[in-house]
């Protein structure tokens, strides 16, 4: 140890530490009291036996210095300096609560101290932190995140994902680890081949070490140490502090894994009674001073209950805020110029991400073979080479730990685009996309955003069979707090990524497969489009057509082909599947009075449904029959091209639907 490294033990510091550990355990035993009197509801994590590490790391950060927490975040968000009464508005579910009250317990957010939340979802919380990082490290900026979770998160993918992404891209981040010997009830070493926390994060050459951390001395100073260490070389460092929680995983639990007589072992090893009896012992400090210091924090917790029970409920009419924040202007249509360029459908992807990276050095592209490899429908080609491997990166087979970093990245102010190879990949990320990046801006009360852009492909035609064929679209725009779009024309394809990186929210584009190779002329001066309407692609008054994706060109052709019978078809595109345009399908109803929804996912359950659901709300008495709907069949997509083809939408399908609409 250096004479640097060494703790400062002077009255000041040691009253301190004391006093922030005191306060975080006497706030917590309040709250433990209001949940039996039922003001504090769901979940109720409680930090007693913990709180030297919150003590011992946090005070050492700076201002600028950022922190993601774990569901059992009280302590942390008090250490960090969110003030008790807000902290305790929350836990009450108050408008006043620092989360806006929408959050509880397990979801404390505070802009102004840079406290980027508790996070419910175990492990959750590492690819966030990571991503905060991230935007530090490409923007050159002198900050440290830490991050702090628990021993279960290491049994996660999310954990090994972010330890290898912030090894392999040296992200500023203090892991810390609160080993307190249990996941819920199921103690490590039931769960754990290895059981040693430190050697896992040290299997990815991150700087481990293993500390008491029921020591708040020895955790200041190891912490001390790795916060040196990180602002030195830029790199993450990693701090199991080994720990015990002395009351319930939360106040659901009985306690059945463990007896009482373990318990009562670690309270004589507890933080505070060790740290107190040695300051008494050695004349730091006197009982009426520890009898003072308690005076106070008990005076400071009776006037946060009081402002939490005086505190007002957020009014029901508010429900609808905090999901998405103010969109921007739609852009204003480019002036066609007259002169048109023959191309693609992905190099007019392309182009669209070389604009958007020109304009905006806080752009880039991250995801799996982006780079080198040109992405795996080649949408990337070349850009590595324009731009860097720094801003077109490829990650590795790790799609929640880079979506996650994404997220975090775009809390932090960059704008990224992460290209999620194929729609079946995205279910491994989608955990961070719904439990994080839809729900962030909502849980903080709108502290925190995510101007995120998510790139994947979707759909069958290219005989990939059941696992690289599916249409999930309609699950995704299921979610609140996400925008879905589905671009189908050139158009789109190439003005569409410029509004949604404008968003302040998380916008989801799919891109089918069918479509990269389309190609037809492109005005030159096609730019930005608007995101939140449908399009009249062909006008008609006898039924309205309604698709979107891949199944436009399809249903055109059925259209054409039914007007050969004399039936007027409009065909609607809905370019947006989240928000849905409402007005424009209930326009185009008003006048065919008939419809037919062509849908490449599956029925049931499907975005179909929901379409025919608000039609038969909206539109119900200006039927004349009942909408039909063309599906893909309820199989896994099959491998053999006829099978494939016969499984998916197709025109001679449509024209049929369109027909028995209409009575023909």
């Amino acid at each position: 140890m250096t004479v640097q490294d060494k703790p400062r033990l002077d009255r000041a510091h040691v009253t301190g530490l004391l006093a922030q550990m005191l306060r975080i355990r006497m706030f917590e035993d309040k709250c433990a009291e209001l949940y039996t009197r039922e003001k504090i509801r769901g979940f109720l994590h409680l930090y007693d036996g913990e709180e030297a590490i919150a003590a011992g790391i946090i005070p050492l950060l700076g201002e600028a210095d950022r922190i993601v927490a774990t569901y059992r975040e009280h302590g942390h968000a008090l250490a960090r300096g969110v003030p008790m009464p807000a902290v305790m508005a929350e836990m009450y579910g108050k408008a006043e609560g620092c989360s806006g009250g929408r959050g509880g317990s397990m979801h404390l957010f505070d802009a102004d101290t840079n406290f980027y939340g508790g996070n419910a979802i175990v492990g959750g919380g590492l690819p966030l932190a990571g991503g905060l990082a991230l935007a530090d490290r490409m923007r050159d900026e002198d900050r440290v995140t830490a991050c702090f979770f628990g021993e279960g998160a290491v049994a996660e993918g999310e954990f090994h994902e972010t330890m290898n992404l912030a090894r392999l891209w040296r992200l500023p981040v203090l892991f810390v680890c609160e080993n307190n010997g249990y996941a819920m009830g199921t103690a490590l070493d039931r769960s754990e081949s290895q059981t040693d926390i430190r050697a896992k994060a040290a299997a990815y050459g991150i700087e481990a070490q293993t500390v008491d951390g029921m020591d708040v001395i020895a955790v200041e100073v190891a912490a001390k140490q790795a916060l040196a260490r990180i602002r030195e070389t830029g790199e993450p460092a990693f701090l199991e502090c080994r720990t015990y929680r002395f009351r319930a995983h939360s106040m659901f639990d009985a306690q059945l894994y463990r007896d009482k007589a373990e318990v009562e072992a670690w309270r004589t090893r507890g933080p505070i009674l060790r740290f107190r009896d040695w300051l008494l012992d050695n004349g730091l400090l006197h009982a009426e001073e520890v009898a003072a210091i308690e005076a106070r924090i008990e005076a400071e917790i009776a006037e946060a209950v009081a402002f939490a029970e005086a505190g007002a409920w957020e009014p029901v009419e508010d429900l609808g805020t905090h999901v998405l924040g103010a969109a921007p202007p739609a852009p204003a249509p480019a002036a066609p110029s007259g002169e048109t360029v023959e191309i693609t459908y992905r190099e007019a992807m392309r182009a669209a991400l070389r604009t958007a990276m020109q304009a905006d050095d806080r752009v880039f592209l991250m995801g799996e073979d982006v780079g080198a490899y040109g992405g795996c429908y080649a949408v990337s080609m070349g850009l590595m080479e324009e731009f860097g491997p720094d801003r077109i990166r490829d990650t590795p087979l790790s799609e929640s730990g880079f979506t996650g970093l994404g997220i975090g990245a775009a809390a932090a102010g960059m704008r990224p685009i992460v290209e999620l190879m194929t729609v079946n990949f995205s279910l491994l990320a989608l955990d961070q996309i719904m439990n994080t990046a839809a729900t962030l801006r909502h849980m903080s009360g709108g502290q925190f955003g995510v101007p995120l852009v998510i790139r994947m492909a979707t759909g069958a035609g290219k005989q990939l069979a059941a696992q690289h064929s599916h249409s999930l679209e309609g699950w995704y725009a299921h979610i609140p707090g996400l925008k879905v779009l589905a671009p189908a024309t050139l158009e789109d394809a190439r003005g569409m990524l410029a509004t949604a990186l404008d968003d302040p929210d998380p916008v989801l584009i799919f891109e089918n497969v069918m479509l990269y190779n389309m190609s037809d002329k492109l005005d030159k001066t096609a730019g930005p489009v608007e995101i939140a309407r449908a399009a009249v692609r062909r006008p008609g008054s006898d039924i309205s057509l309604i698709t979107y994706g891949g199944s436009l060109h399809k249903t055109l052709e059925a259209a054409e082909a039914l007007s050969g019978e004399g039936i007027a078809a409009e065909v609607i595109d809905l370019r947006s599947l989240r928000p849905l345009d409402d007005e424009t399908i209930m326009a185009s109803l008003a006048k065919t009075r008939r419809a037919v929804v062509v849908d490449e996912g599956w029925r049931s359950g499907s975005l179909s449904a929901e379409i025919s659901a608000r039609i038969m709300e909206q539109a119900f008495w200006s039927l004349d029959a009942p909408v039909g709907r063309v599906c893909s069949a309820e199989v896994p997509i099959p491998y053999p091209h006829h099978l494939e083809q016969a499984a998916i939408p197709q025109v001679a399908q449509i024209v049929a639907a369109a027909r028995a609409a209409l009575g023909r």
